[in-house]
Parts: structure tokens; sequence; C-alpha cells
């Protein structure tokens, strides 16, 4: 190390970020450790890979040093558990002159940049600097990113699960092609809100957005609503007028409920799509139009195509671009924030202050499979503040509001009001636990039954603190 390691040549920052530094060598650690804090920054230590995956796990940190040459686990196998413990953490490895083989391997498995040891604490500041500099820039991204999201008509659908990302990438990237789309979903996923997040984020947001519910109006009427009808096309016909496809010109038409689409009217829907003009009831001319379609079920239209009751032709011509809505049952991580969400929207339109709900009506709701999904919660948690008598929704008011039986969750540890965030992840917990016992402490068996990648689990395993190899001898 050059002498000029104990000073620092500039100002340090402004806000200071934690930098970790992870080397067997204690003298090399306090050493660096001082030049470090000189410089402004926050410095955390420690002697082994191990040991820093733990703490870059528990999150905090805007930069990683690390030694290459370490007993037990070495810098360039730690790369990968770092960057999965932390994936916007960059690191910067340290090696001997000898071993810079080693450190182009690093830069190759994803190191941010490397040092030769002995190096000059002017050119690691360089370094260092450079990299926090890149940390700060992708933060403000992300934080502008982020706020685009929650004020605009994504931030409306609410939800941060790795399905919930997927379905917003997913809208994002049909609104931008001006191209039909087919919503799918049970019942009260959030079909409707979906097709008003596309047309929100098309370019047709200024035109008009007509919605009609194919299961909601007569079947006689239906073809004079879609397609509108002439003076005298039948009795009661006393004048002209526009079919929804009209009407919808130079925005977007939602045909909600598709698979209740008569079988007879199904041609020319077909036509319609296909040639993007319409025919009124007893007119003799076509009628173009200029407006999106976007169709949404709750049924399974592929299964009504083999019945004979959808045509083909016109489900392939829907299903272009599909968009598939996951029932709550496979998101529970949202289950926090959807509550949250509602209870601050019942509180403003009941003038009620219910702030949370009870350690056992967590469980009942985390354990609750949703049949009518976020639908269902919401009027459950509605039910449940009407009857509630304190600020915390209680467990057998939430049995009640769902219309079951108390103790439905099973006994309850204690009485004291928890974050639902908590019992998720005791939620999350117990089926790993579960699953680890029943694959034996197998991993990759484990992440099959939970439907999640080995990675994934990895990750989980450590966040709870277990040790797989417990389970090894589990029946």
């Amino acid at each position: 190390m050059k002498s000029s390691f104990h000073t620092c040549q500039t100002k340090g920052p402004h806000v200071a970020e934690t930098i970790l530094v992870v080397d067997d060598d204690a003298a090399f650690r306090a050493m660096l450790r001082d030049a470090l804090e000189a410089c402004g920054w926050k410095v955390a230590e420690a002697a082994d890979a191990e040991n820093g995956i733990r703490l870059v796990r528990q999150g905090g940190f805007d930069l990683v040093l690390h030694d290459v040459r370490l007993p037990g686990m070495d810098g360039i196998e730690a790369l990968e558990h770092l960057h999965s413990a932390d994936p916007l953490v960059d690191v910067i490895v340290m090696t001997a002159y000898s071993s810079r083989d080693s450190a182009v391997e690093a830069l190759q498995h994803g190191a941010y940049d490397y040092f030769t040891k002995p190096f000059s604490l002017k050119e690691m500041q360089v370094v260092i600097r450079r990299a926090l500099e890149k940390r700060r820039l992708q933060d403000e991204v992300r934080r502008l990113r982020r706020s685009l999201h929650d004020q605009g008509p994504l931030g409306r659908i609410i939800g941060q699960s790795e399905a919930v990302r997927r379905v917003k990438h997913m809208l994002e990237r049909v609104s931008l092609l001006d191209t039909d789309v087919l919503i799918t979903g049970e019942t009260g996923t959030g079909k409707e809100l979906a097709a008003d997040t596309i047309h929100a984020l098309s370019e047709r947001s200024q035109g008009p957005f007509i919605k009609i519910n194919c299961a909601a109006i007569p079947e006689s009427l239906l073809e004079s609503e879609l397609f509108g009808h002439e003076k005298g096309a039948f009795t009661g016909a006393v004048s002209n007028k526009q079919g929804k496809f009209e009407q919808a010109r130079g925005g977007t038409i939602l045909l909600d409920e598709i698979g209740d689409m008569p079988l007879h009217l199904q041609p020319k829907l077909l036509r319609a799509v296909e040639q993007k003009q319409v025919e009124r009831l007893g007119g003799a001319r076509p009628i173009p139009f200029d407006a999106r379609i976007i169709a949404a079920t709750n049924q399974k239209l592929a299964q009504r195509v083999e019945s004979g009751e959808f045509r083909s032709d016109l489900y392939y011509r829907l299903n272009v671009a599909a968009v598939e809505l996951p029932p709550l049952r496979q998101r529970r991580e949202d289950l926090p924030l959807l509550c949250e969400h509602f209870l601050q929207r019942i509180n403003s339109r009941l003038g009620t202050s219910v702030q949370g709900v009870s350690r056992g009506g967590a469980r009942v709701l985390l354990r609750h499979d949703w049949p009518g999904n976020v639908r269902q919660l919401a009027n459950t948690l509605e039910r449940a503040v009407i009857f509630c008598h304190s600020e915390t929704l209680s467990e057998p008011e939430v049995c009640a509001a769902l219309q079951l039986a108390p103790g439905t969750a099973g006994p309850v540890r204690s009485a004291d009001t928890v974050q639902l965030k908590q019992a998720l992840r005791d939620y999350e917990r117990d089926l790993i636990v579960n699953a680890l016992q029943h694959s034996r402490g197998v991993q990759t068996e484990a992440a099959r039954r939970l439907g999640i990648s080995p990675k994934n689990l990895w990750n989980k395993i450590q966040k709870h603190g277990l040790q797989p190899e417990r389970f090894e001898q589990a029946n």
C-alpha cells in the first residue's frame, strides 16, 4: 500500500454512503476503514465471504469492497450470492498483483471493477466515487419511474409481487401497440381496471372509452347496441342510432364478458374486428370505425371453442395480444398493500378509523382462497369495518365478514396487533418449512412444490434463517 493510503484527497459526499469491506486481514481492514471514513463514507467490515453475504442480505450497503482470496468461499464464488442478496449493489474486488487473472474472472462474473494490491488511495477514490455516482443515478431513475407509475395509470394496480410486475409490464407493452387485446382472469381480478390502464397509456387516451357488458344486455338488443340501427329497422326504431363501435371512434371499446356473446352474433363481430367496419341493423352500407378493441372474459375461451359455444376464428383473432390476470391466492404477498389501500378508501368514505388487522384476523385473510379475488377482499374488509368495535379488525370480525366459523386460522400465539406484513412473513416461512419437510431438505424438490425457482427458494431460506439440512431426515 502506498503512503498516501491514510489521507483523503477529495471532499467527502454530502450524504454518507455505506461501504462494506470484506477481507480476512484485520490490519488491512482497519487501515482501509480509516481511509474511507476520512473521505466521509460509513464503513462496515466482514472477515469472510459468508458474513459479508449475510450483511448484504440485511440491506443498507451502497458498495462492497471484496478481497478475492479468502478462507472458505472465495470472492469469485461470493459474487453470485452477493448479487442475489442485493441485485443493485456493486462489488469492487481486491486482489494481489500475482492474482490479476482472478480479478479479470471477477469482472466476467459481474464485478464492477477491481484493484490490485498495493493501490493508492487516490486511484481508489476515483473508482469508488464513480461507482457510487452510478448507484445514485440509478436510484434516481428508479425513484422517478416509481413516481410515474404510482401517479399514473399503472399506480391504480396495487401490488408489488412478481405476478403483478409481469402484468404491469405486459400492460405497458400492449398499450403502446395499436392492436386488439384479450384480457382473461377470474371474477374480481381487475379486468376492467386493466382495460382502463391500456386505454390511459395508449395514444388513444384522449379519445372515448366505450364499455359494454355482453352478458348484461338482452340478446334481442345486443346487436343494436353494438352495431347500431337505421330508422324503421324494427318496431320502435324511430330514428337512426349509432352503435358502440361508432361511438368509440378514435378511442377504445371494451367488450366485457365476451365469452357470453351469442353464437349467431359472433360472425358479425368477427367481420367488425377484421375489417374495422360495421353494418347497422337495417342498413345497406358498411360504416368504418377507428377504435381499438379490448375483449375481457372470466371464462376459458379455448374450452368454449372445443364445445362449439365460441367460434375458433373469432377466438384466434382476439387472442393476438393476451393479458392474463393472476388470482389473489397466487399473489398473497400483495395482501398487506391491498388491505392498506382498501382500509384507507373505506375509512374515507364511511368516516371510520380502522387502522389495521389483528394477528388472528391476518391469519384468516392469508389462509383464505379468495374465490372472488380482489373484489371479494374489498367487500370483506368493508363488512368487517362496519361491525368493527376498535381500530383493529379482530379475528371474529374478519371471520364473520367471510361467513367463516371463528378459529378458522388456528390457534393464535398472541392477541397483540401486528402488521399484516409480519403475518405474511410467518405464513411464507410455514409454507417453506412444510415443503422442506416433505422434500427431506432437497431444495430443488421443495422449490418445485412451492412453484418457485431454486434460487428464489435459497434467498427465502436465508431470509428466514432456515437450515435445510435439518429436514433431511423428515418423514
